[in-house]
């Protein structure tokens, strides 16, 4: 509330029979502003939407029971990524030769090169990435594997468990001995 301080001022009198007039000090007390003020913070976290957590939407195939009624996609038009450890991706395109003189490497940075040509390449109504994470690739890997498709405007893509033999070429690959490299699951 305001007040009015009228506590004598120390005003002197200049001349005979002149007299001045108090000078009166006002205090505004601030302590229900104070209140309003969280009142209307109040207000306005409560009423205020929060931001939505945003997902990613993934259009997911129908299970069939027939295997003749599955999606069926030319073996040429598929580009297979496998995701590696220390950011490196390994890729063929096709199907995997039984020399596997079709199977290279590349990192996260020249991927997107591999993925653009091959677009350019195919019949877009017919390609196709399959992406499949390795043992020792990180979450972060498949995030970033997944945003790329959706930067490179790649319309259709799985991802799916990696093959027994595709995890003894990365071992291969990647140097670790044969012997030493445990079997992968399916």
């Amino acid at each position: 509330m305001a007040e009015m301080d009228t506590s004598g001022g120390g005003g002197h009198k200049k001349g005979p029979g002149v007299k001045k007039a108090k000078k009166l000090s006002t205090r505004v007390d601030l302590t229900p502003m104070v209140d309003l003020g969280f009142l209307l913070i109040t207000f306005f976290i409560f009423t205020t939407t929060m931001s939505q957590p945003t997902g990613m939407r993934l259009f997911l195939p129908k299970d069939t029971e027939k295997p003749e009624e599955q999606n069926k996609i030319k073996e040429s038009a598929v580009l297979t990524l496998l995701l590696g450890g220390n950011n490196v991706v390994y890729y063929y395109e096709g199907t995997l030769l039984p020399d596997a003189s079709n199977f290279k490497t590349t990192t996260f940075k020249e991927v997107r090169e591999v993925i653009i040509n091959k677009k350019k390449s195919t019949d877009p109504k017919d390609f196709m990435v399959v992406i499949k994470p390795y043992k020792e690739s990180t979450y972060q890997n498949v995030v970033d594997m997944l945003d790329e498709m959706t930067i490179d405007d790649i319309k259709r893509y799985a991802m799916v468990d990696i093959a027994e033999v595709e995890g003894m070429l990365i071992d291969r690959t990647a140097g670790v001995p044969a012997a030493a490299a445990p079997a992968t699951t399916k």
